[in-house]
């Protein structure tokens, strides 16, 4: 089994190897009863940049780690895609989704970590 943190910094790694834009992760762990340990966003720039971003976390973490999502959302319209690793919940969006569903605000009781953008 992958260690949690070691698994974000892969998905991170991932996002930004296409160039995924406003990375930002979660620690969700000490919040009670929380359905995961870790959220980590981003967001593309269309729904082709927000796609190619979420193969590009599922081809890294499974070629660093040997591991795969238990389940993937949204690659229908890449408006936004949900990844779940178990304890780690992957969302690539699009800026606007991004702002709408403001998922940041709404787990803002874990530590936010910004990871800034490569250029």
């Amino acid at each position: 089994m992958v260690d949690s943190k070691e698994l974000v910094n892969s998905i991170i790694e991932g996002i930004q190897e296409l160039k995924g834009k406003s990375i930002v992760s979660i620690d969700l762990s000490d919040i009670e009863n929380c359905i995961c340990s870790y959220f980590v966003l981003c967001n593309g720039e269309s729904n082709t940049h927000v796609h190619s971003i979420a193969e590009s976390v599922i081809d890294h973490v499974r070629k660093e780690k040997n591991d795969k999502p238990f389940a993937k959302d949204g690659f229908e319209n890449s408006e936004w895609i949900a990844l779940d690793y178990g304890d780690v919940m992957v969302h690539v969006f699009q800026r606007q989704a991004r702002e709408y569903y403001n998922l940041e605000g709404l787990w803002e009781d874990g530590k936010v970590s910004v990871i800034e953008d490569l250029n």
